[in-house]
């Protein structure tokens, strides 16, 4: 299950996902894809089928319950059980710490902390039934290390990065892998119109998706705890 998989990290994600089952032979992922979009659903699971590999799309936005409810229930009617989780649908509004307003804060902190809580809850519960399962947060370097326009946005990955934490807890006991992807600027739809000099400064999405893919394929036996990405001349600001 991948959310925010319209567009982004989440499309490079669910992509990655389909070249490896088409090169692995033993590896035949089926995807579920989510986003608020559902346009942008379709067009990717044409391409992840170009691959072979069967795809699910649902059209739910995280931050309310009733989508979230019907993004986990149709799942479970449809296939029984979820293997893999990608916390990776996330919102944020940048500017000014003065001009940040109570409606940024709801959008932002509805998406990022609150749905992605509660979905986690509930696919945590399917995979501790299993005593098996991997899930991802897509956190980002902002879950560490605060930027001045990035307040609420950075206040919502350092709490993701505290529950990925108390999550392990609990994980350990049931032998689920928790993976904290940590990236810095990635180019995507979120930064809007960004100049041609910036964008040869950030990553892009594939550089997140490959080494998620990778780490999943690990043996169960490993976790990879944590993936920090970076682009090679440090940390975009602003």
């Amino acid at each position: 299950m991948i959310t925010g998989a319209g567009k982004g990290i989440g499309r490079a994600i669910a992509l990655a996902f389909a070249k490896a089952g088409k090169e692995r032979h033993t590896f035949k992922p089926v995807l579920v894809l989510s986003s608020r979009t559902e346009s942008d659903l379709h067009s990717l699971a044409d391409e992840c089928k170009t691959h072979g590999t069967e795809t699910l799309c649902i059209q739910a936005d995280i931050a309310v319950t009733e989508e979230r409810e019907k993004l986990l229930n149709k799942t479970l009617d449809t296939y029984g059980t979820i293997d893999c989780l990608i916390n990776n649908a996330g919102v944020g509004r940048f500017k000014p710490f003065g001009e940040m307003t109570e409606e940024d804060f709801d959008y932002t902190i509805s998406t990022n902390l609150k749905g992605t809580f509660f979905l986690t809850q509930s696919v945590f519960a399917v995979m501790e039934k299993n005593r098996s399962g991997h899930i991802f947060f897509i956190t980002s370097i902002a879950a560490e290390k605060a930027f001045k326009s990035s307040t609420i946005y950075s206040m919502s990955k350092f709490g993701q990065k505290g529950l990925l934490e108390a999550l392990r807890l609990y994980a350990a006991e049931s032998n689920i892998r928790i993976t904290n992807v940590m990236p810095g600027a990635v180019l995507t739809p979120m930064w809007g119109e960004v100049p041609e000099k910036m964008q040869n400064l950030m990553l892009m999405p594939d550089d997140i998706a490959d080494p998620v893919v990778n780490a999943y394929l690990l043996p169960s036996r490993s976790a990879v705890e944590e993936l920090v990405i970076r682009p090679i001349g440090g940390d975009i600001n602003e």
